[in-house]
């Protein structure tokens, strides 16, 4: 699924992956077929609560890996039959947000997401997934609120994860000192996270900070598997902002040679580095 809310040369984590954060089942993954786990009898004096749990979390995985695959239509019908085994499953709620919102059904989704809150205030994945929609819409004031609401939640165990929305969706709505400040803290809590590197790298880049740009950009690039088209057409630009033209020249080839299909290598010939 695209990124709606990517701008320029953002780089953000996939909605997909906000989605499968989101919900507490494990999803399929695998290009064959999904389907649902066989069904067991019921020992004679079990609890029925537990077989309409147990049904509800199955219709939750299947929801998830549809959804993971970009398979909006069916997603939404699984997570309905989740919803009608549990209509409290406050995960389907927040599932069906992002569904929704996928599908461009922002009244929808946005009831879906407040629901899910409802249910549970406290529920950290919906108020970060709330927020990221929230950002998409350039309702930024409200997204701010949903951040800043998870982050002052006790049992946030993946601060890291919401600072990273946070300062990006902070540094679309143009507000760059507080996207550093908020990435800056991300990047010391979870110095590994590659998507925290390069959109710090960014902001700094746009703050003219090109050698802090260039520290972080790097970090990434160093690594084989995090390399693409958008590492290194951001390490272009920030080595053109240096005057470095014999780096620039060299990511150029990596790009042509490695993304030569790419938005970014299309960029680079055309030598647009201060769009």
């Amino acid at each position: 699924m695209n990124s709606a809310w990517r701008v320029a040369s953002w780089i953000v984590l996939p909605a997909a992956v906000a989605a499968l954060q989101a919900c507490s089942t494990t999803v399929s993954t695998t290009s064959g077929p999904i389907t649902e786990a066989p069904r067991e009898a019921r020992p004679a004096g079990a609890d029925p609560s537990e077989d309409v749990a147990r049904r509800a979390r199955v219709r939750m995985e299947l929801a998830a890996a549809y959804f993971g695959r970009g398979q909006l239509d069916v997603a939404l019908d699984e997570s309905k039959l989740a919803l009608a085994a549990d209509p409290n499953l406050g995960a389907a709620h927040n599932l069906r947000g992002l569904i929704f919102a996928s599908k461009g059904e922002d009244g929808l989704a946005e009831e879906s997401f407040r629901r899910a809150l409802q249910i549970n205030s406290h529920d950290l994945d919906a108020m970060q997934n709330f927020g990221w929609y929230l950002c998409q819409r350039k309702r930024y004031a409200e997204a701010e609120a949903q951040f800043s609401q998870a982050l002052a939640t006790p049992q946030n165990r993946e601060i890291p994860r919401t600072l990273l929305a946070q300062g990006v969706c902070q540094a679309i709505s143009g507000q760059l000192d507080a996207a550093e400040r908020t990435l800056t803290r991300a990047n010391e809590l979870d110095p590994a996270n590659p998507s925290t590197s390069v959109n710090l790298a960014e902001v700094l880049l746009r703050r003219g900070e090109y050698e802090r740009a260039r520290f972080h950009i790097r970090r990434v690039n160093n690594v084989p598997a995090m390399v693409s088209a958008q590492t290194l057409w951001l390490a272009a630009r920030i080595e053109s902002k240096l005057g470095n033209q014999t780096g620039v020249q060299e990511l150029g080839r990596q790009l042509r040679d490695r993304f030569g299909d790419s938005r970014e290598a299309a960029a680079f010939a055309r030598g647009q580095f201060n769009e």
